[in-house]
């Protein structure tokens, strides 16, 4: 279904550079699209359109647990021709608000892939500074912000933390302490996250129980597995989202994603809106409907 709505849009765009080389049709576009009358109804429109769609989701099975791959940041600033830095702030700007949005669905669990291992090995010293510092900015902002204990949100972060350097470690204990002892909404950031080394070190846990004697070979099972896992205080996501159009996993939550709905955009993620997010949740009941689950 998305693979098929992309093509019809890249059919539309086509057919509409062809009509704006007539001058008959460019003409009245341009004046059109100087207008702010012309912008306000858009908008307008738009607020209206998202505003039914929030109306129809909540009429359906919410998933209790989303989890996004924050993907973009680099080409959303490549493509307005502003630093990489910029696009990262973006991003990180666009995140507070998909944390509003998820709270106000009612929707208990979010989890975000913020920095993999991947990204420590291969980005510059000077992005990853600049991100790091973010990371230290937005942690400590969080852990002050009083939407943040008003709706009784716990923080954590998970990964291979100890690749991080100490102040993004600091602000990680920072904001973890002052909200662990909440539980209505749950917020999992993975910083130096890696799915696969997840998993290694979750069988590392077991292996080393059972040479201790703690447990048996035939108790080593895929519960067993999954309490050791970073997000073992989790529930496995119900819908897993992409943006900026790349349809792969990139190594999150491998172990935990077996039975997810995956829903892929082409927005860079400082561009995702309300109504992105309201699609793909209504991506998923479509999904959960059709096969009566």
């Amino acid at each position: 279904m998305g693979r098929a709505r992309r093509e019809a849009g890249r059919r539309i765009d086509s057919v509409a550079k062809w009509l704006l080389k007539f001058r008959i049709i460019s003409i009245p576009a341009r004046i059109f699209a100087s207008s702010s009358l012309a912008w306000s109804f858009v908008s307008r429109t738009d607020r209206i359109r998202t505003n039914r769609l929030k109306d129809r989701i909540l009429n359906y099975e919410m998933p209790k647990h989303v989890s996004i791959i924050m993907d973009g940041n680099r080409r959303f600033a490549w493509n307005r021709q502003i630093e990489t830095n910029i696009g990262h702030k973006k991003g990180k700007e666009k995140l507070e608000q998909v944390m509003d949005w998820v709270l106000d669905l009612g929707i208990p669990y979010l989890s975000v892939y913020a920095l993999s291992t991947e990204n420590i090995k291969e980005r510059s010293s000077e992005e990853l500074e600049s991100l790091y510092a973010l990371y230290c900015n937005g942690l400590n902002e969080m852990a002050e912000d009083p939407k943040i204990h008003n709706m009784k949100v716990k923080v954590q972060v998970v990964g291979r933390l100890e690749m991080l350097p100490d102040d993004v470690r600091n602000a990680i204990s920072n904001i973890e302490e002052k909200t662990a002892k909440y539980s209505n909404f749950l917020f999992t950031v993975c910083l130096a996250y890696g799915g696969r080394e997840e998993i290694v070190d979750a069988v590392r846990k077991v292996a080393d129980e059972h040479s201790k004697g703690e447990i048996k070979l035939e108790e080593i099972d895929t519960n067993k597995i999954s309490s050791k896992l970073y997000t073992a205080n989790l529930p496995d996501p119900d819908l897993v989202i992409r943006t900026s159009g790349e349809e792969r996993i990139s190594n999150f939550l491998l172990w935990q994603i077996a039975y997810s709905e995956l829903h892929f955009t082409d927005v860079h993620w400082p561009s995702f809106g309300k109504q992105d997010l309201y699609e793909a949740i209504e991506s998923y009941q479509r999904r959960k409907r059709r096969y009566g689950s």
